[in-house]
């Protein structure tokens, strides 16, 4: 869809049975939005065969990619609009589409096990984190929650994530690179609980081993009210994290777990699936209130 300009006019070319000429302001807008709506070389896109089966693609000129259902030639996809279909080699169909926020993140390289969209939800809500919004995460493993605050705290925020491991972060690095989002994002190679580099946080959040630890540095760091937020898998070291919550002065302390199970809709058999995401962690949210002597929480 080829676009071109002038001075003062955009003549905008590829819509069925029209040429368009706009002033400047209006045709940017306009081109912005059908360039959005087609595949650029380049870009990553969902190829979905249907539910089970969804790869996550960068197009790149001269390129196949292979399925089981045929190879399908990248060169064909450049241009195409977003939802349209496209014929693999041996005639099966698959559908574009633009990659959601879930699909990077489920779609991750890993080394470690991910945060999973159910619980990432709760964390951004909870969190109350958005646009320009400072953060602090701890326990950055493959990226995955660290690219879903990095989305929201865009196009002004920035979180800062810290991990021990350097294999973890060059993994990390490259999910977070692939979802367009390392211009929000700094990755720290350093050991949390010595302490936070940053201060007037918004929020800091922990998906790690010994988040207690964390406390009296996240109290520091934070602005008045704001919050604290820690991933556990064992309800052990969610007490340990809640008792130093409330030792350090949070308020408003709460854990919850979050259990998700799809529903299978079909005209007279609609009922529960049988298997479903449960127990994956519990999640501990507090708010950070004054006039308090922080404890010595030592490393046990």
């Amino acid at each position: 869809m080829p676009i071109s300009k002038d001075l003062n006019w955009f003549n905008v070319y590829g819509i069925p049975g029209s040429t368009l000429n706009i002033p400047n302001a209006h045709a940017l807008r306009l081109s912005e939005t059908l360039l959005s709506q087609r595949v650029i070389e380049g870009e990553y896109v969902l190829l979905y065969l249907d539910q089970r089966r969804t790869y996550l693609v960068k197009v790149e000129a001269g390129k196949n990619f292979h399925t089981h259902k045929g190879f399908i030639k990248l060169d064909d996809l450049i241009g195409k609009e977003y939802g349209s279909t496209v014929e693999s080699s041996l005639g099966v169909q698959f559908t574009v589409l633009k990659p959601l926020l879930r699909d990077y993140i489920i779609k991750s390289v890993r080394r470690t096990q991910i945060v999973y969209p159910k619980d990432i939800a709760l964390i951004i809500v909870y969190s109350g984190i958005g646009p320009g919004s400072r953060v602090v995460e701890a326990g950055t493993g493959t990226g995955a929650l660290t690219m879903a605050l990095a989305h929201f705290v865009r196009p002004n925020g920035h979180v800062y994530s810290y991990e021990i491991r350097g294999e973890f972060l060059e993994t990390a690095e490259k999910n977070i690179k692939r979802a367009g989002l390392a211009d929000f994002v700094e990755l720290k190679n350093k050991d949390i609980t010595v302490g936070i580099d940053e201060t007037d946080l918004d929020a800091v959040i922990l998906d790690m081993a010994t988040p207690w630890l964390v406390v009296p540095h996240a109290y520091r760091a934070l602005k008045p009210c704001r919050t604290f937020v820690s991933f556990s898998p064992t309800i052990d070291q969610t007490v340990k994290t809640v008792e130093a919550l409330k030792e350090n002065n949070f308020i408003d302390i709460e854990t919850v777990e979050c259990l998700v199970r799809g529903i299978q809709t079909e005209k007279g058999k609609t009922r529960p699936q049988t298997l479903m995401t449960a127990h994956t962690g519990y999640i501990t949210f507090a708010r950070k209130a004054l006039n308090h002597t922080i404890a010595n929480y030592s490393k046990q």
